[in-house]
């Protein structure tokens, strides 16, 4: 018994899905390129941790804070950065072959769209909180003007975070 012969249209409709569906593929180069956001977060890392084992015996306690603080931020940004490479690979494109590999981190192929707004930007809050108390031990050193933007830009953030997991929380309800 022969197939019957899709209509042209149905050919048509199938291969503008299939090239869109496959059209995924353009963003794996742009999750891979990340890495190597990473490994200039790491250069980053590096130079800082070197200056501040360099000057532990000269500095004061207050640049020792605003170092480490540094470092930390370079830490949570490279968090960051690797849910985004990891997740978004995931969601937008396909899933990560992780079969057999031990030390993979738990939240791998559990952190969903919504999931990964809301780390996003739980980690922009950090980070800009890092920044104002970077800003607070470096009073002298800080303009009015620059302390002002940097306490509105940390409050549009909290805001931001807390009405987007509202969004989020409030569309999770509906069916």
């Amino acid at each position: 018994m022969t197939r019957p012969v899709p209509p042209p249209h149905n050919l048509i409709e199938r291969a503008i899905e299939r090239a869109v569906f496959n059209s995924r593929w353009f963003a794996a180069p742009i999750f891979a390129g990340l890495s190597a956001g990473l490994l200039v977060l790491l250069v980053k890392f590096c130079q800082g941790l070197v200056l501040l084992v360099s000057h532990m015996f000269s500095a004061t306690g207050p640049n020792v804070i605003v170092e480490v603080l540094g470092l930390i931020d370079l830490s949570l940004l490279a968090g960051l950065l690797m849910i985004v490479m990891f997740a978004g690979f995931e969601n937008f494109v396909s899933g990560l072959d992780t079969e057999g590999i031990s030390d993979k981190p738990s939240w791998m192929g559990t952190v969903s769209f919504g999931d990964m707004k809301l780390k996003l930007m739980a980690s922009i809050v950090a980070i800009s909180a890092i920044r104002l108390l970077e800003y607070f031990m470096n009073l002298a050193d800080v303009t009015d003007r620059e302390l002002a933007w940097g306490v509105g830009l940390h409050i549009t953030f909290v805001v931001s975070g807390l009405l987007l997991a509202v969004m989020d929380r409030l569309t999770a309800k509906q069916p």
